[in-house]
């Protein structure tokens, strides 16, 4: 057995197809295919099952895949310590829904980062069913979405709620409704309105407060980042979690504000999902902590 193959196979994991992992070792695909197949060999258990449309790890190969990582990052600090440069880089991959990302997400892996020189934190903006789905299947270390209240996780997961919420409305800083203490719905249908596309919790919020009467003018984006642009360039107004707006770079240079919405008492949860009794490598365990200490400043502060 050889460290490469232990490399060719969570390569395979992370970017979910052979042809795509082998471009991001600059290696061919077919010597890819072979070391993976070399490892299952000698293991004796197929690891990936393999289809016209790319690669997954099955239900084996995800029980082995953080003993493999655990081998790899073992090797990452015998070489540090030993003073190699060229030590092997670990990616630790987490899916989000894109919410919280200036309160909670990016001060976590700032945090994480110091003194980790040779690990890569990957950030990858989904829906809640693609961060899920990642989860579950292996192709991300962790994963973060908005819950409301009822909602469920596949049994596979287990979650650790970082922060709880309230759905506020979410504004450019010269809009008429600045002076209000509140914003009531009714006034949200007269305006225009920037939802969040099918696949995000914003979108089922938005359906159940206007029922069936939606705004008359609406735009749809992906995720709350291109939503709380839109809405700096004054395309219209929108709803969002109050921890995905407070610290943002645009609500700090004064571009957006955010008032409650009146009459509604919906709690959001920003969750922090894993998968469940799964032995966890040590970079992901620890980028874990990272956002739940995190998650336990933003709530102080709040």
């Amino acid at each position: 057995m050889r460290l490469e193959q232990l490399e060719y196979l969570t390569a395979v994991v992370q970017h979910g197809s052979l042809r795509r992992a082998s471009e991001h070792l600059h290696i061919s695909q077919p010597a890819l295919s072979e070391g993976v197949g070399k490892l299952e060999r000698e293991l004796g258990v197929t690891l990936l099952d393999r289809h016209r449309t790319g690669a997954r790890i099955n239900r084996s190969g995800r029980e082995l895949l953080a003993h493999m990582t655990d081998v790899l990052e073992a090797v990452e600090r015998l070489r540090a310590a030993a003073g190699d440069q060229n030590g092997v880089a670990r990616t630790v991959r987490v899916g989000t829904v894109n919410t919280g990302m200036s309160s909670i997400v990016a001060p976590a892996v700032l945090a994480y980062q110091r003194g980790r020189r040779s690990t890569t934190v990957e950030v990858v903006d989904l829906t809640h069913r693609g961060v899920v789905d990642g989860v579950v299947e292996g192709t991300l270390d962790l994963g973060l979405v908005n819950l409301l209240t009822g909602d469920e996780l596949p049994s596979e997961l287990e979650q650790c709620v970082l922060v709880r919420g309230a759905p506020v409305v979410v504004m450019p800083a010269d809009h008429r409704w600045v002076e209000r203490s509140e914003v009531a719905v009714d006034d949200l249908r007269e305006e225009r309105f920037v939802a969040m596309r099918p696949g995000y919790v914003m979108h089922r919020f938005a359906q159940r407060i206007f029922d069936d009467r939606p705004p008359a003018t609406t735009y749809r984006t992906d995720g709350a980042a291109m939503g709380k642009l839109l809405v700096a360039d004054r395309m219209g107004v929108t709803v969002l979690p109050d921890y995905s707006v407070a610290e943002d770079p645009l609500t700090r240079a004064g571009l957006l504000v955010h008032r409650p919405l009146a009459g509604d008492r919906t709690t959001i949860t920003l969750a922090l999902v894993e998968r469940r009794s799964q032995r966890m490598p040590e970079s992901v365990r620890e980028l874990r902590h990272a956002l739940i200490r995190r998650g336990e400043a933003y709530r102080t502060r709040a």
